[in-house]
């Protein structure tokens, strides 16, 4: 049987790149499989949210001066320039912007250069061989090296997308943060003047009930009254004494809790003394629409974390692709100092690296399912911050709407129980009626005023809410922040 012949060398040349392409695809067929699509959740809309596709009146910047108050202007800018709590978010923006420029930084070409210098004694009876051996030698190492590693499949982008993405959230939180305290300061500074309003009203009731157990103590005297009314009427001046003893607590605290809003030591507002006549009600939107959810900053912060999220997703997928690095150098070596910048010191080269993933164990795909649920959670989150923005806002609205209706009732009853006073009163100069009479008639009036207070003081408080639930007159910025980074 005669042998078949041996390939030619040139035969031998013509198979190689067929050999090369084959060996290329059997590597491409083994390669990591980073297993079926997932489909992420669905993001959540306005309308789901019950908001009407229609444009509503946005909130003011500065929608506190609204109310009317020099004292709270300056309160809210002292807030917002030294609270501590600001300053983490600062800090946390900055913390994110500086790790997106490190990132975008580290897509490029890398350049370094290097010196080394090294003095060794060689041993004589080791792998060195003579005139080496037994001697001692200065070694020096001059090299410029550049590298580069080209985004064949989109890695490098979608880190960078990534990064700005966590970047541009945490400029929306910082935003939302100062919004909150924003309100946190103004609806302190509310509930501090209720407080001051219903002492002055407290000390109306303490007044008045010394003056019934004074009467008491008159008809007791002319046996009109028993020791039980008069029993009835000693306990009634320390109840009253101790409710406003309470109210002097709650105003302590109230202010306590202003100063650290303000960034102040909690003492500092021991004289702060807002009037609650003073508080001009803020005007509010009539109905709420879609554009509100790009007006809360805490929505578009959510909203940037599904964008990075999703890029971290391609980040992921991008491991499962060949990753390839550039490396260049040239330099100058040589064993001796004084042949360092000869010629024939030179050295230079190339060195193309592939790495594509075989086999890992699962890893890769255990690193994109985790990527992926985090793109789950991000959507989650956000579809919450929807209806939370959505809720909050309507909450608000539906009170305010309410809180008009009770004015109005309350209204009524208190020009009723005003007008019963005054009739008390002219029949008590006409020698028609008593003064306890008069003091009895006057307690209406004063649960009215009670009231009253509380009812002005809720209409300021929700409207406040409102205008936070309306992202506080914030204009989203933050798609402008890759200029920052770049």
């Amino acid at each position: 049987m005669t042998p078949s012949p041996l390939p030619s060398s040139a035969g031998t040349r013509r198979l190689l790149p067929l050999a090369g392409a084959l060996a290329t695809a059997l590597l491409l067929v083994a390669c990591a499989n980073p297993g079926p699509a997932h489909t992420p959740l669905a993001t959540s809309t306005a309308q789901a949210a019950g908001l009407p596709d229609a444009a509503s009146q946005p909130a003011a910047a500065r929608w506190w001066s609204a109310l009317g108050d020099r004292q709270l202007d300056a309160l809210v800018a002292q807030a917002l320039q030294g609270s501590p709590s600001l300053a983490v978010g600062r800090a946390r923006l900055a913390q994110a912007v500086a790790l997106s420029q490190v990132r975008e930084a580290a897509n490029g070409p890398q350049a370094t250069l290097g010196a080394d210098l090294s003095r060794q004694h060689y041993t004589a009876h080791g792998l060195v061989p003579a005139p080496v051996a037994g001697n001692s030698y200065s070694t020096g190492n001059l090299q410029a090296t550049l590298a580069w590693a080209p985004d064949f499949f989109g890695q490098h982008a979608a880190e960078l997308e990534a990064a700005l993405g966590q970047a541009r959230a945490a400029q929306a939180d910082a935003a939302a943060a100062a919004n909150l305290l924003a309100a946190q300061v103004a609806r302190g500074y509310v509930g501090l003047a209720r407080l001051l309003a219903q002492r002055e009203v407290a000390e109306r009731a303490l007044a008045q009930r010394q003056e019934q157990l004074g009467l008491t103590h008159q008809r007791v005297g002319a046996g009109l009254d028993s020791q039980v009314e008069l029993t009835q009427s000693q306990a009634a001046v320390p109840d009253a004494r101790t409710q406003i003893e309470a109210l002097d607590e709650q105003i302590t605290l109230a202010r306590r809790q202003l100063a650290v809003l303000s960034g102040q030591a909690p003492g500092a507002l021991a004289g702060l003394t807002p009037r609650l006549d003073a508080l001009q009600p803020p005007a509010v939107p009539g109905e709420l629409g879609a554009d509100l959810l790009g007006r809360r900053p805490d929505v578009v912060a959510a909203r940037w974390r599904i964008e990075a999220a999703t890029q971290g997703v391609a980040v992921a997928r991008s491991e499962f692709y060949p990753n390839v690095n550039l490396t260049a150098f040239v330099g100058l070596n040589a064993l001796g100092l004084d042949r360092l910048f000869n010629a024939g010191s030179r050295q230079l080269g190339v060195a193309p690296a592939l790495r594509l993933p075989l086999f890992d164990g699962g890893r890769l795909r255990a690193q994109l399912g985790g990527r992926q649920a985090e793109l789950d959670a991000a959507i989650a989150q956000y579809n919450g911050a929807v209806l939370d923005a959505a809720r909050e806002a309507g909450d608000a609205l539906a009170s305010l709407q309410s809180l008009e209706r009770q004015e109005a009732q309350q209204a009524d009853a208190a020009a009723s129980a005003e007008k019963a006073y005054q009739f008390a009163q002219e029949r008590y100069r006409a020698g028609l009626g008593t003064y306890l009479v008069v003091l009895s008639t006057e307690s209406q009036v004063l649960a009215q005023r009670r009231l009253a207070v509380d009812l002005r003081a809720r209409q300021l408080d929700t409207r406040v809410a409102l205008m936070k639930a309306l992202g506080g007159g914030w204009q989203d910025d933050t798609a402008t922040l890759h200029t920052a980074a770049r």
